[in-house]
């Protein structure tokens, strides 16, 4: 009798351990994931706020570039080019230990295709958010020369809404900035938009990137679509996804801004794309 009680409390023992490990299992969080946020032309860290925010909520590490010319850095713009932006990016990154999830929106593209190119080995993976992705030999102007559907181009509007500065930077008529970047965010988003718009520096438009096989298309590569998007159409968001054999899609109903538009959901993208 003595011997069955003891191997009852074995038994009891190995079941309540068993459980209480099963429940912290249960409880471990994702491994945090590094993720660097690149933002596009005409603006600035600010607008990548409230994903970082979210992404750090859930236990990531994240650290958002400020581009040259860009927010407050007041650098030249006639001093820039698509290098430059490369090298600040890589900067960056290079303070990170581990491997990173490289985001680029927009002209973010074209520089995270470059740092890939230069570094491939420190990069989880590619994310490209209504982002120009290259073949080797483009530049952006290249890329969106070839975007019949864009609301920077004459063929829509008739009318040029992009005029160039004498200090060598690009505006955008002020009364089509709202529709061009953010027509479906709140008044409120719209306000910051305007009230932290810069021209853009014209240069690294024209720099075309140079990519291999061996380095940059060794990067597994993600592209969010944005489906209601006035800057790089979702038609040109097609080409580039099938002439890059890019195979992980997801779509957004956004304009452009998708990270203002729709914070919660570009976030909630980032972390199924970071895990």
């Amino acid at each position: 009798m003595k011997k069955y009680i003891l191997i009852l409390l074995s038994v009891a023992t190995a079941t309540i351990m068993f459980s209480s490990c099963s429940k912290k299992n249960d409880e471990v969080k994702p491994v945090a994931k590094n993720y660097v946020l690149v933002h596009g032309a005409w603006q600035a860290p600010y607008v990548w706020d409230a994903v970082k925010a979210k992404l750090i909520n859930e236990g990531n590490n994240v650290t958002v570039v400020e581009l040259p010319g860009h927010g407050s850095d007041n650098t030249v713009p006639s001093t820039l080019t698509l290098n430059t932006y490369r090298d600040k990016v890589f900067d960056a990154m290079s303070r990170i230990n581990g491997k990173v999830i490289l985001v680029g929106h927009s002209l973010g593209g074209m520089i995270i295709s470059a740092v890939a190119e230069q570094n491939p080995s420190k990069i989880e993976k590619l994310v490209y958010l209504a982002a120009y992705l290259p073949s080797s030999g483009q530049s952006l102007l290249a890329l969106a020369g070839t975007d019949a559907g864009s609301a920077l181009g004459d063929s829509v509007n008739k009318v040029p809404i992009l005029t160039q500065n004498a200090n060598g930077t690009l505006d955008v008529l002020h009364d089509q900035i709202v529709n061009v970047f953010i027509q479906d965010g709140s008044a409120q988003v719209q306000n910051l938009v305007l009230q932290n718009y810069r021209p853009e520096p014209a240069i690294p438009f024209t720099n075309p990137v140079t990519l291999t096989a061996a380095n940059f298309g060794s990067v597994e590569k993600v592209y969010i679509k944005t489906l209601q998007d006035h800057v790089v159409s979702p038609a040109l968001q097609n080409r580039m996804i099938a002439t890059a054999g890019v195979k992980t899609v997801y779509q957004l109903n956004t304009s452009h801004s998708a990270f203002l538009a729709k914070p919660d959901s570009v976030a909630i993208l980032l972390t199924k794309i970071g895990h």
